[in-house]
C-alpha cells in the first residue's frame, strides 16, 4: 500500500501529472492491445482461387456446396485466408484418398 502525502501543488503541475499518467496507462493498454491476434485476413475470389489453386466456377461450386465458406461484404464475397488454408490442406488430403472433392 502507497503512502498517501497531501501537498499544495499548483493546478497547472497537478494536469501534467494526471495527464502523463494517463497517456502511459493508455499507451500500456495499445501495445497490448496491438499485440492481441490480428483479424482475419480477407481474400477476393480470385485471391482465393489462386491461393487454393482452382478456378473461379470451381471456387463457387465448392463455396455453394458449403466446402469453402464465402462472406458477403455488400455486393462482394471475401474469404479468410486461414479457412482457406485449412480447406487447401482438406481439398489436397481428399485428393489424395480418391477425389471427395472431385466434381460429380
Amino acid at each position: 500500500m502507497e503512502n498517501l502525502v497531501l501537498s499544495s501543488i499548483p493546478l497547472e503541475e497537478l494536469k501534467n501529472v494526471i495527464s502523463d499518467t494517463v497517456r502511459c496507462e493508455l499507451s500500456k493498454h495499445l501495445e497490448v492491445k496491438s499485440q492481441s491476434p490480428k483479424t482475419a485476413e480477407l481474400l477476393t475470389r480470385k485471391e482465393a482461387a489462386q491461393l487454393l489453386g482452382i478456378s473461379l466456377p470451381t471456387l463457387l461450386d465448392y463455396t455453394k456446396s458449403g466446402k469453402i465458406t464465402g462472406y458477403r461484404l455488400g455486393t462482394r464475397v471475401r474469404y479468410k485466408r486461414e479457412e482457406l488454408e485449412q480447406s487447401l490442406m482438406q481439398i489436397r488430403s481428399a485428393k489424395q484418398k480418391g477425389g471427395l472433392y472431385d466434381r460429380k
